[in-house]
This record gives structure tokens, C-alpha cells and sequence, in this order.
């Protein structure tokens, strides 16, 4: 998948896709929104990255799982099994990028799977088909031919956390510095949750 921070306008309709396809409970998230705020009063700007999970090429979360529930499809899309899945957090504490979540209704993780149901059926993710400034861009990076492919080739990317080493399969178009990184302390951060804490 690309996203092109360019054209995202951080308007959540990703987010809001994803609980409905996926039927996410409220109080978690498989894709969310990380907003960075920088500078102080009034010269503040605001920069956002969508989250989701990386499907990485080499998943440590499939490695660490000890009953083997994550696993990868030949496509590279990292599954859960979740009639395999224990809940015991291993592939949670492994994942160095925060997207895996406890499912609190069925006590087992869950994560962004890329809608593989949907791309079975020949569709798009659902957060792709939502965006409505077509910022995600999902297809075969295999395929010379395909959008994705050409977005790539033509266009400067970063993936989070690079010197893990995991391969992850979710680049980002102009993606700005704070909110690609890992330390948080040193800026105001926010994640979705975190602004609904806020609002209680």
C-alpha cells in the first residue's frame, strides 16, 4: 500500500471504514490516525500519518506466535488465525509498530488484514475505497504495470522504523519527520484515542 501524505486529509473516513468492514469494537482501533502537533501559539502547524498494520515481508509477529495463528498468505498479507490465537500478546510485544490490538469481545489480537476477504473478491480495502482524495493506493508491487507500481517508481518513500529491518509494506508519499518517528515524549502527540480521552 502507498499513501500519499500529500493528498491525505486526515479526515478519518479510513479509520471510520475499517471498524465498519471489520466490525472493530469502539474502544480499539486496526487503522488509526497519528496527528503531531509542532511549534508553539499561534505558529502551530498540524501533521498527520495514517496507521495501519505493515504486513511486513518479514513479519517478527509471525515468527513469535507460538501456536502459529499469524502466518503469511502467499499474497504477503500477514493473517491471524483467530481460532488458533491464545491471546497471550507475544506477536503484541513483538510488533515494533503498535498496530496489533487485544479484541475485547473475543479476547483474541486482531489487526488490519489489507480487507484480504475484500481483495479475494477482487475489491479494494475498504479504507482505500473510502478515501476520498484517493490517497491510498493498494495493488501488486509485482506488477510493473499496476498504479502502485508506478506511484513507487516515481515518487520518493519511507516505511516506519526502516532499521528494524521487518520489510514493511506500507510506504508513505512526503510523510513528514515528527510524525513518522518513534519518540514521542519530545512533541505533542495524539493519536485518535488519545483525543477521545481528551473530550471525557
Amino acid at each position: 500500500m502507498v499513501i500519499d501524505i500529500r493528498r491525505c486529509i486526515a479526515c478519518h473516513a479510513c479509520t471510520v471504514a475499517c471498524k465498519a468492514e471489520m466490525a472493530v469494537p469502539l474502544e480499539v482501533n486496526a487503522t488509526w490516525m497519528k496527528i503531531v502537533e509542532k511549534g508553539a501559539f499561534p505558529d502551530v502547524r498540524r501533521f498527520w500519518l495514517p496507521r495501519l498494520c505493515n504486513n511486513c515481508t518479514d513479519a517478527i509477529c509471525a515468527r513469535n506466535c507460538p501456536t502459529k495463528a499469524t502466518y503469511k498468505r502467499e499474497d504477503g498479507i500477514v493473517m491471524v488465525d483467530q481460532h488458533r490465537c491464545i491471546g497471550c500478546k507475544y506477536c503484541i510485544a513483538s510488533c515494533p509498530y503498535d498496530v496489533r490490538y487485544i479484541n475485547p469481545l473475543k479476547n483474541i489480537v486482531q489487526k488490519c488484514y489489507f480487507c484480504s476477504h475484500r481483495v479475494d473478491a477482487g475489491l479494494l480495502p475498504a479504507c482505500v475505497e473510502t478515501c476520498p482524495t484517493r490517497a491510498m493506493v493498494f495493488g501488486d508491487t509485482n506488477d510493473s504495470k499496476s498504479e502502485i507500481s508506478q506511484l513507487l517508481a516515481s515518487n520518493a518513500t519511507v516505511v516506519l522504523k526502516k532499521e528494524m529491518q521487518t520489510d514493511p509494506q506500507v510506504f508513505y508519499i512526503s510523510a513528514d519527520e515528527a510524525a513518522m518517528s518513534s519518540i514521542e515524549e519530545r512533541i505533542n502527540y495524539y493519536t485518535e484515542t488519545a483525543f477521545i480521552k481528551l473530550r471525557i
